[in-house]
């Protein structure tokens, strides 16, 4: 069986993008990212892309005149690089019903909380208005409704007295960047599977997951 060929979104910096591309990196790693496409011209995770060989696509949203012309584009950009695959990685436009299906189980997302808890934005400000001790991120298929969607895994991060919101985001993103390769690697390896709209762990997965969850 050959290595899931993944498609990387992204509208900025992409660092998310970059974690998945350097754990691809490793011979071992069973995914290969195939493309990172953008919807805006001036991302700079476009740049790190290049740097390191993957191909890159640039799909402008402001180019189309509907939104499903421009998920048209995406999809058919995508197929043309041999994508089955697609993470979501700091994407900033709101993905169509019409796409959701199009690559139904093959799209997942990462979201800075313990979904289903702060579902949206502003997600630190409310834990911390919360009152919250733990908060994390999570990775999760796609589906129509926002923020929902079967749980592949998830990194609970403790909430430390003083935290601001972007001190609490700046630990949250170091936990996403170990956290959205484990999840890609456990679909790609079978170790991840769908079943109805919950996503089972398989044994022999459920000792690393732990160990890595408990050390961020």
């Amino acid at each position: 069986m050959g290595k899931l060929k993944v498609g990387i979104l992204i509208s900025g910096r992409g660092s998310n993008m970059a974690a998945l591309v350097e754990a691809a990196r490793d011979p071992a790693f069973p995914a290969e990212v195939c493309c990172v496409l953008s919807n805006r011209p001036d991302a700079k995770g476009l740049d790190f892309a290049r740097e390191r060989g993957i191909p890159t696509v640039l799909v402008d949203h402001k180019a189309y005149a509907s939104k499903a012309e421009f998920e048209v584009a995406v999809t058919e950009a995508l197929m043309d690089h041999g994508v089955d695959f697609v993470c979501l990685a700091g994407f900033m436009r709101i993905v169509s019903p019409a796409f959701i299906e199009r690559w139904h189980n093959r799209l997942i997302n990462i979201h800075p909380s313990l979904l289903p808890s702060y579902k949206g934005l502003h997600t630190h400000e409310r834990a911390l208005a919360d009152g919250v001790k733990l908060t994390g991120c999570t990775v999760h298929f796609v589906r129509a409704e926002m923020d929902v969607g079967p749980i592949v895994a998830q990194a609970a991060v403790p909430v430390l007295t003083g935290d601001t919101p972007d001190s609490l985001a700046s630990r949250i993103l170091t936990a996403e960047h170990r956290l959205y390769p484990l999840a890609v690697r456990l679909i790609a390896e079978g170790k991840a599977t769908l079943k109805g709209e919950v996503v089972d762990i398989a044994p022999d997965a459920v000792d690393e997951t732990g160990r890595l969850f408990s050390a961020i």
